[in-house]
């Protein structure tokens, strides 16, 4: 399968993600994200969960801040 098949094969899908405000690339942090609020929900401090997930993920602590940020967000509203 070619790259363009997949991409007509989901590209209603894959619209609606880019005009939810969603990056293709945001999958990769989909465990960060879950790391993050597991250790939130513990009670631990959020400099030292930055701190920890930046070591375990290899990013920048600037980096896990803006992730955080940007998968809090609401989507859009006219995407839906």
């Amino acid at each position: 399968m070619k790259v363009i098949d997949v991409l007509r094969f989901n590209r209603e899908l894959l619209e609606k993600i880019a005009r939810a405000g969603i990056r293709l690339d945001d999958i990769r942090y989909i465990d960060l994200f879950s790391d993050y609020m597991a250790m939130k929900s513990q009670g631990e401090k959020i400099t030292y969960i930055v701190s920890i997930l930046a070591f375990r993920y290899s990013i920048s602590e600037r980096k896990v801040y803006s992730l955080i940020k940007h998968l809090q967000n609401d989507c859009n509203s006219d995407a839906v």
